[in-house]
This record gives C-alpha cells, sequence and structure tokens, in this order.
C-alpha cells in the first residue's frame, strides 16, 4: 500500500479550550463523516469537500505533492452543539444518514437529527457517569447500547415505555470495572462485545444476556476498543501499547500488533474490513496502519510538522481514526489528533510490479 496525506483541517483561532477530537465515524453512505470531542460540538462534513483538489501545494525534499489546507469552519457543511463533552458518536442504521447516536461525559445519551440539529431522544441511566460508547445493533437498528464508567453495559429500546426502556443490563466485573467499549456484531451473529478496565474483553447473546459467551483475556491493561473485523474474528486494543485479534468462536488470541504508542489515553482505533487493514492513534502523534497478516506496522505518518500543536503542547497525540468502508484498490482514513486538526489520508495498493 501506498498512502499519502490530502487534506489537513484545523481552526486558524487559537482556541482557548481543547478540541481534543475523541471519535470521528462515516455514515452508513460512506459519503459524510461526523467528528466530536471535547469541544461539545458535532462537525458534519462531506468527503468531497475534504478531497476536492486544492490550489495551495507543499514540496518535500524535491517531492511535488498537493495537500489541500482548510479551516473547520469552511470545511464543515453541518454543526450541532451538544450540552456536554463527547465521548462516542454512531449514526444509526435505516435512517438514511439522518439520525446520529452520541454518549458524553455526563453519561447521557442522545440521538439528533442531523438535518434540524435537535436532539430527538435522550437517555441517562448510567447515573452521571460517563458513556465512553455506544452501538446500534444492525439486525434491529432500534436497538442500541451503551458502555460506561458505572461498569455496565446497558441495551435500550426508544420504543420500549417513556423514555427509552433499558432492555438489557450488564456488569462485566464484580468490582465493577469500567466499560470502555461496545460493539454489536455487523455480520449477523446475535453477539455484541464489550471491552473493559479489568483487561479483558467480553461477548454476550444479544437474546440471554446474563452470561458472558466469550472471554477475551490477553492484554494487561485497559481494553479501550473491539471491533469486529469479521464474522469470525475481533480486534481489541488496549493501553498495554497494544492491538489483538481474537478467534470469536473459541476465544484464542490469533495475532499481537505492536508498534505504536500507548499507555494512557484512548487513541483510536478503525478496521477496514474490505482491504484488512487496521487503523490506530499514538500518543507520540503518528498514526499508524497495520496489515492483519503481520505484526509490525506496514506504514507510520507523523502529524509533525503539519499538525503541530500552536498552543504550544508538546504532548500531543492522534486521538482517533476511522476507515473509509469501501471496496476496491484504494482507501481513505481519517485521523484526528489531542489538537483538534483533522487529516485525511488516501491509500493506493501496489501493484505485483511495485
Amino acid at each position: 500500500w501506498d498512502f499519502s496525506l490530502a487534506t489537513v483541517v484545523s481552526s486558524t483561532a487559537n482556541a482557548t479550550v481543547s478540541d481534543t477530537l475523541g471519535v470521528i465515524e462515516f455514515d452508513p453512505s460512506n459519503t459524510i463523516l461526523a467528528t466530536g470531542g471535547i469541544a461539545r460540538k458535532i462537525r458534519i462534513y462531506t468527503l468531497n469537500s475534504l478531497l476536492r483538489p486544492q490550489e495551495e501545494t507543499v514540496h518535500f525534499q524535491g517531492e511535488h505533492q498537493s495537500i489541500a489546507f482548510l479551516d473547520h469552519t469552511n470545511a464543515c457543511d453541518n454543526c450541532i452543539f451538544t450540552p456536554a463533552k463527547l465521548s462516542s458518536l454512531r449514526w444509526k442504521p435505516g435512517t438514511g444518514g439522518r439520525i446520529l447516536g452520541s454518549g458524553d461525559y455526563d453519561g447521557v445519551v442522545m440521538e439528533y437529527d442531523v438535518e434540524t440539529k435537535v436532539p430527538i431522544f435522550e437517555r441517562d441511566e448510567h447515573g452521571g457517569r460517563r458513556v465512553w460508547s455506544v452501538d446500534y445493533s444492525h439486525s434491529d437498528p432500534f436497538l442500541g447500547a451503551s458502555a460506561s464508567d458505572d461498569g455496565t453495559m446497558q441495551m435500550w429500546d426508544p420504543r420500549c415505555g417513556e423514555g427509552g426502556g433499558s432492555v438489557a443490563k450488564v456488569q462485566p466485573t464484580k468490582s465493577r470495572s469500567s466499560v470502555c467499549c461496545v460493539e454489536f456484531n455487523p455480520f449477523g451473529d446475535a453477539l455484541i462485545a464489550a471491552g473493559c478496565a479489568d483487561q479483558k474483553a467480553y461477548a454476550y447473546d444479544v437474546r440471554k444476556m446474563v452470561e458472558p459467551v466469550h472471554i477475551f483475556d490477553g492484554h494487561t491493561k485497559t481494553i479501550t476498543y473491539v471491533r469486529f473485523l469479521n464474522a469470525q474474528t475481533l480486534v481489541s486494543a488496549g493501553t498495554d501499547g497494544c492491538l489483538k485479534l481474537w478467534n470469536i468462536v473459541d476465544s484464542r488470541l490469533l495475532r499481537t500488533y505492536k508498534g505504536h504508542v500507548n499507555s494512557r489515553s484512548f487513541v483510536g482505533l478503525s478496521v477496514w474490513r474490505h482491504g484488512g487493514l487496521l487503523g490506530c492513534g499514538s500518543e507520540n502523534n503518528q498514526v499508524f496502519v497495520y496489515d492483519t497478516r503481520w505484526g509490525e506496522p506496514i506504514w507510520v505518518h507523523g502529524f509533525d510538522p503539519m499538525g503541530r500543536d500552536s498552543s504550544g503542547h508538546h504532548h500531543a497525540f492522534v486521538s482517533s481514526v476511522c476507515w473509509r468502508q469501501v471496496n476496491g484498490d484504494q482507501c481513505t482514513l481519517v485521523a484526528g489528533g489531542s489538537n483538534g486538526v483533522l487529516h485525511v489520508f488516501v491509500g493506493k495498493r501496489k501493484s505485483d510490479s511495485e
């Protein structure tokens, strides 16, 4: 694979508050993306506007490379202001990219109508403890799930009772360790996976949420992300600086990926299911891409100097990543930083002769 930086989106004005981009999500059509984070706003972009040809170019060591430099204010097509800092976003399946779900630092799950910019659903069942992650079932898009610092993963349905009743609630650990991530299996199996601060990931059958049907034990620190790669495998990320690939059927560890730096922060994890690639951030302000077949990264790119932290902070890191889920020999990876800068990378598969 050959990757190149296509676009950098930043703020020209010096922000007085942190604008860490904690989450990036493509909509089901893979033409629109949403970002959220510390700044209490959801920004909506069209991919075409981010990748449109630009006259401004830069030169790297004599090699001509065109990079678009955009400002968030001009590049953003829509902006929704939120009452709290955001930790998670997910587009609701079956709504034509109109409904966007969020989880926030105040423990509230909300759904927004992107066209009207107003919340249409609100749920506060985590006792004010931070919601780290939200997701929706692909077989029943009304069914949502949230993972929280209160040590629980909850499934809920807006159709059930006033305010959208809880249809299931599990506490994976007796010590009520934080549940940091949740994802439904998008490949038809009735599984939902959650990763916890107790260093384990758990998979439950959504039809009988009593005991986990699979436990994935191999990380040595908090699990921050879980992502289904396909119907047979699951990828987890932890603050032990590792990504791990698991066989879902027997909970067996298949491969460990190392190279990025991650000891304390959420740095993002995304899987490109069509291409077998993993993307993650790093606390040394770099983006890493792994091929699922090998444990070492196949590509690394630093945000500096393009993403210098203008506030003077020396601890900037890549805080979110997202692949565009399309098939073919070209790919798009979007990454966000703790300084609020958004980078868009494009990749092209090398020919056999290269």
